[in-house]
């Protein structure tokens, strides 16, 4: 379903086709998230990508988005997919074992509010798994604006602005430092249980250049185990609650 340029640039782009990038965060998500048969809520689902994989562990899986035709193709394959805004989760609090944030807070209106919301549905000891931008990789990957305009595609250097000329260029989607993160969560019953930063995937470049593909995230895999992970595409934030 084709969606236009400006949800694009408000809401980033859905997953049509599952590659190794995202079988790798899948990967990440069954590492530090209970799935097997237990309660799960994909927060900001798009058409569902994570949602179907998910339904291999678990019946329980609930899904929201934002934008009803994204909705739409993701109830072809889960059910229980919601319209809803991720600051105003339509779920009873203390409900879920993990919830699955997949590069979305970045997009909402109040992120601060998203972070209470997940805190409240969470039940005591579940836990969610967060993906979102780093403020330190060299390239904004959700395009920019300059004088009025959108452009979309990768543009390096503008996460490293300050945050005045940054939000001119990109006010259409935030970018987080680690402190940044952290912040979001204080005074919350919530616990970091683990914090990382990753690169992706790298499945467009490897779809045409194979062999350079695949050496470049070899690669930049490996420098994860680095300090110089802090340069990575996305934060993975793992957090816990705990009794208020």
């Amino acid at each position: 379903m084709a969606e236009s340029t400006g949800k694009h640039a408000e809401r980033g782009a859905p997953s049509y086709v599952w590659r190794d990038g995202q079988e790798r965060r899948l990967a990440m998500i069954r590492r530090w998230g209970e799935t097997g048969n237990t309660q799960i809520l994909v927060d900001g689902c798009g058409i569902g990508a994570y949602a179907v994989r998910l339904l291999e562990d678990s019946p329980y899986i609930h899904a929201f988005d934002i934008e009803f035709e994204r909705v739409g193709v993701a109830r072809q394959s889960v059910p229980h997919a919601l319209v809803s805004a991720a600051e105003a989760v339509p779920y009873a609090g203390d409900t879920f074992d993990l919830i699955l944030s997949h590069e979305v807070i970045e997009h909402v209106q109040d992120d601060r509010m998203a972070l209470i919301e997940m805190a409240r549905v969470l039940k005591p000891g579940g836990r969610a798994v967060i993906f979102c931008p780093n403020r330190w990789y060299p390239f904004e990957t959700h395009g920019h604006y300059w004088r009025g305009r959108y452009h979309f595609g990768n543009t390096p250097l503008i996460n490293y602005f300050p945050d005045r000329w940054r939000n001119k260029l990109a006010p259409h989607v935030r970018a987080y430092s680690k402190r940044d993160l952290f912040q979001l969560i204080e005074r919350l019953p919530l616990k970091v249980v683990y914090h990382t930063r990753i690169f992706g995937g790298y499945d467009n470049i490897i779809a045409r250049f194979p062999r350079t593909g695949k050496a470049i995230r070899k690669f930049l895999h490996g420098v994860e185990r680095t300090p110089l992970r802090l340069f990575g595409l996305s934060h993975l934030l793992v957090i816990e609650k705990v009794e208020a």
